[in-house]
């Protein structure tokens, strides 16, 4: 046998806003799941909550500001000092020699940061039971009082979940350091075999300018801070309405054969 509301129940339905319920605020104290319930419903009211994930975490980046050199010029000794014979004069022998003309420093090299892109389930609606209006009783005992032969039937709605992809720093950005070796000339000079052997004369040294690279400030890395990416997402908030008056329960339109 089918469940059906009388006319005048129906006229008297007309004039009230039916909707889910997402809370049993106002609902029959011991509603039991898969049992249906007759009474007229305030219609519920609800409000839009926004509310803020986090999408990227903060980092750092690195910035190489390279080595700084500076060329300077030195005398070098290319040629001794020697007395001179004026009868005898000396022999030289000529030998070469290694000159350091740039010295050994390192530069840093920038390896980035390392991120993993992962998805999260965010819940914006929980799970919870709502009121759907039934089929009405066409045996209603009490035709003189249609609030009596209203059908409501209370199910359980299930929670719902968004997907939300967001990167994860899994290796902050860094430096290495690579050396450099040092820069060297080779210059030949001419040195005594053997001296004069008669009047001594003084013949002065020669000396060479080289010019040369010299580090003046190292290399450094320069930290800059990224902030954090953040967004969004909306839900539903029941904020009012939802209750009734008196409650009956009756039978089903499901379990009717």
């Amino acid at each position: 046998m089918n469940c059906f509301l009388p006319t005048v129940l129906l006229l008297c339905l007309c004039n009230l806003a039916f909707v889910y319920a997402q809370s049993d605020e106002g609902m029959p104290a011991a509603a039991i799941a898969g049992k249906c319930y007759a009474k007229c419903m305030i219609p519920e009211q609800y409000e839009t909550v926004t509310e803020q994930i986090l999408l990227k975490e903060a980092y750092t980046t690195l910035k190489i500001e390279p080595a700084v050199y500076e060329t300077v010029t030195e005398e070098v000794l290319v040629k001794e000092s020697y007395n001179v014979l004026e009868i005898v004069p000396p022999s030289f022998q000529t030998v070469t020699e290694e000159v350091l003309v740039k010295e050994a420093s390192s530069r840093l090299e920038y390896v980035p940061p390392v991120y993993e892109t992962v998805s999260e389930q965010v819940l914006i609606a929980p799970a919870a039971t709502k009121w759907v209006k039934g089929r009405p009783d066409p045996f209603c005992l009490n035709n003189q009082d249609p609030d009596n032969c209203k059908v409501w039937c209370l199910i359980e709605v299930p929670a719902k979940y968004k997907t939300v992809s967001k990167q994860i720093l899994r290796s902050a950005a860094q430096t290495r350091e690579v050396p450099i070796p040092a820069q060297y000339q080779t210059i030949s000079k001419a040195v005594i075999n053997r001296p004069a052997e008669t009047r001594t004369r003084t013949v002065p040294a020669e000396y060479r300018t080289v010019s040369k690279k010299v580090l003046k400030s190292p290399a450094r890395t320069v930290e800059k801070e990224v902030p954090a990416e953040y967004g969004t997402i909306t839900t539903k908030k029941l904020v009012g309405g939802g209750y009734f008056t008196d409650w009956v329960e009756v039978l089903c339109d499901y379990k009717v054969n």
